[in-house]
């Protein structure tokens, strides 16, 4: 029989026995049940049963993607038998919690996790309903992995947008629906009265216009540019000044828009992306992984905070104002940056990361310890920081702050978008590459790598006291080593080296955990299981740099070749 013809059953059932554990493991920890309490579509369809849709789904979409050369009819039946497989072991889940009592050992196998996989038909007809779905659902991924590139992008990218929706219902409501004429405007499109998630008219028309709007831009959008390249000169200036007007539109009124709640959202995800700037450099740029980051956080805040409190407990306050305090915090953060460069300009890889977090190790211990605390509070911190003001504008909520944040992100982003292609920009990069081959071309290794790490200490050193300022009072265990990690977390789900990725990494991993409060106890559950995906399916970033993804995917396909 030909390759294309072949159908593999055990690779088959080894898929949907993968997918089965993972819908089994998403039921047992209490995710189905918890998350069910929220609609998708109201009345219609649960995030709880969304989440298992999705394993479903995937589950088909994976089959169909190992099973043949040439997708075809054995593509969809192998999706379904993989659907069937995984939703199977459910079923087996539901009579072992029918005959045994599984909840001394696994808590959350109760009688509501049954009425959710038995979709509340009942033991028999359920199991059939939940075996149905699992086949129905399995064969959609099939189709989904048939479709053409374009078609499918369009129906991925609506479902997307449906389950998206449905899941920030009441933040999009509470935030936009502050007018009698709003909430008119929106009624159609979200569930009535107390239930939550989208209507199911509203479903359809997002997922319409979404995969349409997709499909088009797809079609239509190479001829769009090629226009818009085919402009003279004063038409491209014309049209990037309405742009950049459009833009700087859309970042004064966003905050007005968008309510207390949402721009404190906004504003941390701010303050990550200047940190993710400035690791952007030492990391993505330079190639030096800094564990240790953190510790120009802290000395820029604790820098705002000793110059500025007004609490008096200290021995010796400066009591100046956010203005005055601000170049000595971003000028300490950045000589700590390059006191940390010195000893380390030797060593690279492992040893410079175990090195680098030992720096920020050392600095929250010395933050905590009693030696230091009449000059910077110990473990009680720092207390009664003034906001940054100017005038009578001072920046004392949320949506005030905002506006801080985005300066900063602004000269940040300006900052480092000149110096990537400006020669020291180079420089990071051969550095990155190969130190060997960088010094032999004539780049002075020290003064590269000091540069690397003052300027990413610098812009830690301004979120730092940005976010000294927006808090008011600050604390040792504030800047623990988690948040490098995350940081770090942030640059490599963005992509190494890229400064958009920065930005879309902080939305992914600092955002939507923000919006999804909620389910506070699965967060970090969600954000490793977000993490091991993008390693496994997108591991230059979700926009990477496009000589590191040029490069990647060079190896990639050399080691293709090698091991076909």
């Amino acid at each position: 029989m030909p390759t294309s013809m072949r159908f593999n059953w055990v690779r088959v059932i080894q898929i949907g026995l993968i997918g089965g554990v993972l819908a089994l493991l998403v039921s047992l920890v209490g995710m189905v049940q918890e998350f069910s309490e929220r609609d998708i579509i109201a009345g219609v369809i649960t995030m709880g049963l969304t989440v298992l849709f999705l394993i479903f789904m995937l589950t088909g979409y994976i089959a169909a993607a190992r099973l043949l050369e040439k997708p075809g009819v054995l593509t969809v039946i192998g999706s379904a038998l993989a659907g069937l497989i995984s939703a199977g072991l459910l079923a087996l889940l539901v009579l072992a919690m029918q005959e045994f009592n599984l909840r001394p050992v696994l808590v959350y196998s109760s009688p509501q996790l049954i009425k959710i996989l038995t979709f509340d038909k009942g033991l028999n007809p359920g199991l059939f309903y939940l075996l149905g779905v699992g086949m129905a659902v399995g064969v959609l991924g099939g189709i989904i992995y048939i479709l053409p590139n374009q078609i499918r992008r369009a129906v991925t990218s609506g479902l997307t947008w449906v389950a998206l929706l449905g899941l920030l219902q009441q933040l999009i409501q509470v935030s936009l629906g502050r007018s009698p004429a709003v909430d008119d405007a929106l009624a159609w499109m979200f569930g009535k009265g107390t239930e939550k998630g989208l209507s199911t008219f509203g479903a359809i028309f997002v997922f319409f216009v979404v995969a349409l709007g997709s499909f088009l831009w797809a079609n239509q959008g190479p001829r769009v540019r090629g226009r818009i390249q085919a402009l003279p000169p004063s038409g491209q200036r014309s049209l990037r000044w309405g742009g950049i007007a459009l833009l700087v539109f859309i970042l004064f009124y966003l905050p007005i828009l968008l309510g207390l709640y949402l721009s404190e959202v906004v504003n941390q995800v701010g303050l990550f992306i200047l940190l993710g700037l400035g690791l952007n450099i030492v990391v993505g740029f330079a190639g030096l992984l800094d564990l240790g980051y953190v510790a120009f956080y802290a000395i820029g805040a604790y820098t705002m905070g000793v110059f500025t409190t007004a609490s008096g407990e200290l021995v010796w306050a400066a009591g100046w104002n956010f203005w005055q305090a601000l170049p000595v915090a971003i000028g300490m953060a950045t000589l700590a940056g390059i006191i940390l460069g010195i000893p380390v300009l030797g060593m690279r890889g492992d040893y410079l990361a175990i090195v680098t977090l030992g720096f920020g190790e050392i600095i929250r211990i010395l933050a905590l310890s009693d030696f230091l605390k009449p000059f910077i509070g110990g473990s009680q911190g720092i207390v009664s920081i003034p906001p940054a003001q100017i005038s009578s504008f001072a920046a004392n909520n949320s949506q005030r702050l905002y506006y801080l944040i985005v300066v900063g992100i602004l000269i940040a982003l300006f900052i480092a978008n000149r110096l990537r292609d400006s020669r020291i920009g180079r420089s990071w990069k051969a550095l990155r590459e190969d130190e060997d081959v960088a010094q032999a071309m004539g780049i002075n290794l020290v003064l590269t790598k000091l540069l690397a790490f003052a300027t990413g200490a610098a812009f830690s050193g301004l979120s730092g006291a940005i976010l000294a300022s927006k808090l008011g009072t600050i604390y040792p265990h504030s800047f623990a080593l988690l948040i490098s990690i995350n940081v770090l977390s942030v640059v490599i789900v963005g992509g190494l080296g890229s400064i958009p990725g920065v930005f879309v990494g902080s939305l992914i991993l600092v955002g939507l955990p923000e919006l999804l409060r909620e389910f506070a106890e699965y967060r970090l559950w969600i954000y490793g299981a977000l993490l091991v995906v993008m390693m496994l399916t997108r591991p230059e970033g979700f926009w990477p740099e496009a000589t590191h993804k040029r490069e990647f995917h060079e190896e990639h396909n050399t080691v293709l070749e090698m091991n076909p």
